[in-house]
């Protein structure tokens, strides 16, 4: 396949105080890999999961962690190769649609 895309979940521990009734930000994380996984395969796609409220130093997720935060956006953001398509409930439709439009291809 030769082409590698990044999934970044950013989230917290603590529900977003909209999204009181939802999974949290990592369940949500996992379940997201796991779907992804199952439609596309292994291969082809590098998760990681940031967390808000103690990010890693590098960019740029530091400064994305940081722009989550201060703009109140709705976690976990799911961006893919830093385009955002989801935002505190992400529909898989949506993600997959993303991950196609990128070169993926569902597996039979």
């Amino acid at each position: 396949m030769g082409n590698n895309v990044e999934l970044v979940v950013y989230g917290a521990e603590v529900l977003c105080p909209s999204c009181v009734n939802l999974p949290s930000s990592k369940e949500q994380y996992e379940w997201l890999q796991a779907a992804i996984g199952r439609k596309f395969g292994e291969e082809g796609v590098t998760f990681k999961y940031i967390d808000i409220y103690n990010p890693p130093a590098e960019e740029p997720y530091k400064d994305f962690a940081e722009r989550v935060i201060e703009e109140d956006m709705f976690y976990p953001v799911v961006l893919i190769d830093e385009e955002i398509v989801g935002e505190g409930n992400p529909r898989l439709k949506t993600v997959y649609k993303a991950l196609e439009s990128r070169g993926l291809e569902p597996q039979g």
